[in-house]
């Protein structure tokens, strides 16, 4: 596919974001994802022609994080937490099973090209483990059987709710989103749940509150500046050292 000159124009809009273009690279590389499906040769050179930087650079950024694909993507991204919680709480059945129910590997696409499945690291949603996610949004407290009918819902065409967030969209419509072109459903669905909850009704309950700040602002014992930091951490580190030393005497 051929980047035609409006995906360009939003190319450049991305690197007018920030004070120093080549910081909007990560969204740009999104946007190509929205129009492509994964990061092409063609993707990279333009991202690297509008930055003024080189397509090695562009590249290397592209091929470390691992939410770029170089492979085409299905409809939908199905993710399947398998770090320590989800995997003890059944993730790595889960992958299992989605893996024989849709006859694909892991980072494998489905014949009909609905579905790409991956196995993912932890999604810092612990309290509903085991988790699943579909093009970055939220299915919790997954079992393999309610994982199979998601793909085959996904599969169909019915539409799905995530657990904590919007609808699902496509593949490329999300990528479009973390390019930074709303979809105006970033108020749908609840953003966090009871389990995400707990520890803040427990405080509203004991009334604890965060420590009170100075009249500049800062909490006692917090560093007001970077060097103020450093001199802390040189401070602890002698402490520790000495105490060592100490000990190794006795």
């Amino acid at each position: 596919m051929t980047l035609t000159p409006e995906t360009y124009d939003e190319l450049r809009a991305i690197g007018a974001r920030y004070p120093e273009p080549r910081s909007g690279l990560l969204p740009m590389l999104h946007l190509v994802q929205s129009v492509e499906g994964r990061i092409t040769p063609e993707g990279i050179e333009a991202c690297a022609d509008v930055l003024g930087i080189t397509a090695a650079d562009v590249s290397g950024v592209a091929t470390f994080y691992t939410m770029y694909k170089r492979r085409p993507v299905g409809d939908y991204h199905v993710g399947v937490c398998t770090n320590t919680l989800c995997a003890v709480m059944g993730g790595d059945q889960i992958f299992q099973r989605l893996k024989d129910h849709l006859d694909v590997g892991n980072d494998e696409t489905t014949d009909d090209g609905k579905v790409t499945l991956e196995h993912i690291e932890c999604n810092a949603a612990c309290d509903y483990a085991p988790v699943m996610t579909v093009n970055w949004e939220f299915m919790d407290n997954m079992t393999p059987e309610s994982a199979v009918t998601l793909v085959d819902e996904l599969r169909s065409g019915t539409e799905v709710q995530s657990t904590r967030g919007p609808r699902i969209v496509t593949w490329r419509e999300a990528e479009r989103v973390l390019a930074g072109f709303p979809d105006d459903l970033a108020d749908d669905g609840p953003a966090a749940g009871p389990a995400s909850l707990v520890g803040l009704g427990i405080a509203r309950e004991r009334g604890w509150t965060a420590p009170p700040s100075d009249a500049s602002g800062s909490s006692e014992g917090v560093a007001d500046t970077k060097a103020e930091a450093v001199a802390q951490a040189d401070t602890s580190r002698a402490e520790t050292e000495t105490k060592q030393e100490e000990a190794s005497d006795d």
